[in-house]
């Protein structure tokens, strides 16, 4: 069992620890107390409806000045010293979770505007938080032990379902910027979430389609589960397959790196897996990211997207919780840039085919202490993964954690 400790920073936000299993680390009010002089939290953004999309548009000008990679001994995510008054005040920690101090959504909440068009503007409401995986200023999460990765899956997967219960509350999206040519803020490995008053563009469009097929289906299958199953029949963009999650290349990868990882149950969210599922997933996921580091004599930059099912009466039933691990990385020194076709018009082109990038990160050596148990090894390129019938265990369509 992970500890949870919850207290408040000096202007009010929400600081939880979350300390490794087993972890015997004291906590007390003095030791989680925030002594700085903050100024008081300012008022939301505002959300701008764009009627020539139908799309939500996040208007934070006070984002502008936000701490921007600062040196390693002014890193506010480090924990605190006499020298270096952090976001986290305590002198060590495993896994902290705060809201964000310049957030692009909140701190209050409630519903965008109804029927809205041309002008019609809001209060950004929302919650943006902050997650920090290690108090160690350096690495990354492909270098934490099995432990920590846990710690970190119960952080996703304790805040995706309190931010889910929030008034206004439609999409709650966990996710990891790595690398500096993704754009990150503070070198210190660290993710977000964000939980927000309406359903994204991407969440909005993957939602009516999963919903479309869920129909058609009768509500006994759903868009997800049926890749999968596509996926594992064909084999030849597989990476990986476990007791739980499976791994693979999508048949329509968008960029030049692109990893799916989708438990083998339709659950909607991070906070529906099981004790097993989490285990497991801990174990996966640090898996992947180590033979994405492995392509090149260089760490990957990426962007790691945890899609849960949105807080949604129509959409919620057919969503099942995948990550979708995407890089821009084309070459040992190469970035693919969206230009005219990607960035303008949405359609996007690839410069390889899934299927080699499939091959190549089931070749890639990752180190024995997570390497996939023996026992579900990675897909031989050869042999087409088994089809799995609708019904098979640990495929259960219709099925609502």
């Amino acid at each position: 069992m992970n500890h949870i400790t919850s207290t408040q920073l000096a202007d009010g936000r929400e600081l939880l620890y979350f300390d490794d299993a087993g972890s015997t680390r004291p906590r007390s009010v003095e030791t989680t107390r925030d002594h700085r002089d903050l100024p008081p939290r300012g008022e939301p953004g505002e959300v701008r409806f764009d009627a020539l999309t139908g799309e939500w548009v996040a208007v934070a000008a006070h984002r502008q000045t936000r701490t921007h990679l600062p040196p390693a001994d002014q890193c506010p995510i480090c924990p605190t010293t006499d020298a270096n008054p952090s976001e986290i005040p305590a002198p060590d920690y495993d896994v902290a979770v705060f809201e964000n101090r310049f957030p692009s959504l909140g701190p209050a909440l409630g519903p965008v505007p109804d029927n809205p068009g041309w002008g019609t503007t809001g209060p950004a409401f929302g919650r943006c938080e902050v997650v920090t995986f290690t108090p160690e200023h350096t690495g990354s999460f492909s270098g934490l032990s099995e432990t920590r990765a846990r710690t970190v899956v119960e952080a996703w997967a304790h805040r995706t379902a309190a931010l889910s219960a929030l008034p206004g509350i439609k999409q709650v999206f966990p996710f990891e910027n790595r690398g500096a040519e993704i754009g990150v803020t503070l070198h210190h490995p660290h993710g977000q979430i964000y939980a927000y008053p309406y359903v994204t563009p991407r969440a909005a469009v993957m939602g009516a389609a999963a919903r479309k097929f869920y129909d058609d289906a009768g509500g006994l299958q759903t868009l997800t589960g049926s890749l999968l199953r596509a996926e594992r029949e064909d084999g030849s963009r597989m990476i990986m397959e476990s007791g739980n999650f499976s791994a693979y290349v999508p048949f329509a990868a968008r960029w030049p790196l692109e990893i799916h990882l989708v438990p083998n149950r339709q659950v909607p969210d991070l906070a529906a897996l099981s004790g097993e599922e989490k285990d497991e997933l801990a174990h996966v996921y640090l898996d992947l990211l180590k033979r994405l580091d492995a392509l090149y004599p260089t760490p990957t930059p990426y962007i790691s997207a945890w899609h849960q099912a949105p807080v949604d009466d129509l959409l919620r039933p057919a969503g099942y919780l995948h990550l979708q691990l995407t890089s821009p990385r084309r070459a040992a020194d190469k970035l693919k840039y969206l230009a005219g076709s990607e960035a303008a018009m949405g359609a996007f082109i690839n410069d390889t085919t899934p299927e080699l990038v499939a091959e190549r990160l089931r070749a890639v050596t990752v180190p024995a202490s997570t390497a996939i148990d023996p026992a579900s090894p990675a897909i031989d390129p050869a042999s087409p993964a088994p089809a799995l019938a609708p019904s098979a265990p640990g495929l259960t369509e219709g099925a609502h954690a």
